[in-house]
């Protein structure tokens, strides 16, 4: 982190430092993660692990009394004084893959952080800016929202140079109400960006009215246009998430791969592992949307190239009034596709058809019963019905 002062610091709450420190050079919120020289934010629960963060090497502990307040004011603090190109990514999915093939493009030619996992909320954002150094080059940050303004409060403190929208879809539609509130929402990002800044944009009719700013620069992506590199993966929906991290690798002049480029995707999304007697597991538990989900079966068919196909799936949850019918058209595209064992966990899943389970471990227990050589098999569905335990489980 680029260091801070302490007097920085003491207007946000209640400060305890070590007698020898004038600065801290990392912030931390889980005392366990702590390095020498770093500062503790006692979040939620957090005040009970101070002596744990000092102990440990902390330079200072800090009790805000509006936690989330103070976060944002020390990550706005260090996006102050650095001179990195931010870009944010916002969408309804793709998020995170769009970050993880932005970072393969950039790393190589720039000195380049970017967000762990999904640390892409009021916590995590902070995090990941307070991560900037003096020789820091480029920061890419997911922000993620379930209502309205909270883009823009996230953006207020990344303050980007570059803002993603990936797409528009009905994710978290139960707080948002309609894909139009949805694409104000996302929106908000175009809105925070400087005259001079630019914007990365789907080809998505309800983002037009929000196009209009003529101090910035609108790239819209084609999601057909080939790739001039071949990459390490194969979905189809990642073309668009690919063509989106090129056009904005392209705006800060980093080069084009000359050969194949390789991407570590986040844990439990575009996951491969072989199963017993030539079988292949398809991890994509991490979360699930109708985009998200009707994207993830079209993979199956095509990986599965004449293997049989077995799709583990979960409810989506945060579609509101309008989620069954989400379901029952996930239903039809499982019909259509001729996916030959369906597994469906939760409630709203029963509208997928096949052998309906109530949990994540009735679900493991069923898919090991079916499972035969040589099957391709999906998990995947909203995270909080936690079918990780599934994709564990059959690899175990």
């Amino acid at each position: 982190m680029i260091p801070l002062e302490l007097n920085v610091l003491e207007p946000l709450g209640r400060l305890i430092a070590r007698p020898w420190a004038d600065a801290v050079t990392g912030m931390q919120v889980d005392s366990r993660r702590i390095e020498e020289g770093d500062l503790f934010v006692a979040v939620g629960g957090g005040a009970d692990f101070v002596e744990h963060a000092l102990a440990r090497g902390a330079a200072a502990a800090l009790v805000p009394a509006d936690a989330f307040g103070a976060l944002a004011a020390i990550a706005g603090e260090v996006r102050n004084r650095s001179t990195a190109r931010v870009v944010a990514i916002t969408g309804s999915t793709g998020k995170t893959s769009t970050k993880d093939i932005l970072f393969a493009l950039c790393a190589p030619h720039r000195r380049t952080i970017a967000n762990e996992g999904n640390y892409n909320t009021e916590v995590g954002v902070p995090l990941t800016i307070c991560r900037l150094e003096p020789d820091t080059q480029v920061c890419i940050s997911e922000l993620a929202m379930r209502g309205a303004g909270q883009i823009a409060w996230l953006a207020s403190f990344v303050r980007p140079d570059i803002g993603v929208i990936t797409n528009v879809g009905p994710a978290h539609l139960e707080f948002l109400g309609s894909l139009e509130n949805i694409a104000a929402a996302k929106a908000e990002l175009i809105e925070a960006l400087p005259a001079g800044g630019v914007a990365v944009v789907p080809r998505e009719p309800l983002l037009a009215p929000h196009l209009r700013r003529d101090d910035i620069t609108i790239t819209v992506i084609d999601p057909e246009t080939p790739l001039p590199f071949a990459t390490s993966y194969s979905s189809r929906h990642q073309l668009a998430n690919t063509r989106t991290a090129l056009a904005v690798a392209e705006i800060m002049g980093v080069p084009s791969p000359a050969g194949e480029l390789r991407v570590e995707f986040s844990k439990h999304r575009e996951e491969e592992r072989p199963l017993p007697g030539g079988g292949l597991l398809l991890n994509d538990c991490y979360n699930a949307n109708p985009i998200s989900m009707r994207a993830a079966l079209e993979h199956l068919a095509a990986r599965a190239a004449g293997r049989r196909r077995v799709a583990v799936l979960g409810d989506m949850r945060e579609l509101g009034p309008a989620g069954p019918a989400y379901h029952a058209e996930i239903g039809k595209l499982l019909r259509t596709l001729g996916v030959e064992q369906v597994i469906a966990v939760g409630e709203l899943a029963r509208a997928y058809g096949g052998d309906w389970v109530e949990t994540a471990d009735d679900a493991a227990r069923r898919l090991r019963e079916v499972l035969r050589p040589g099957d391709v098999v999906l998990v995947k569905g909203s995270l909080a019905v936690g079918l990780e335990a599934v994709a564990e489980n059959i690899t175990a």
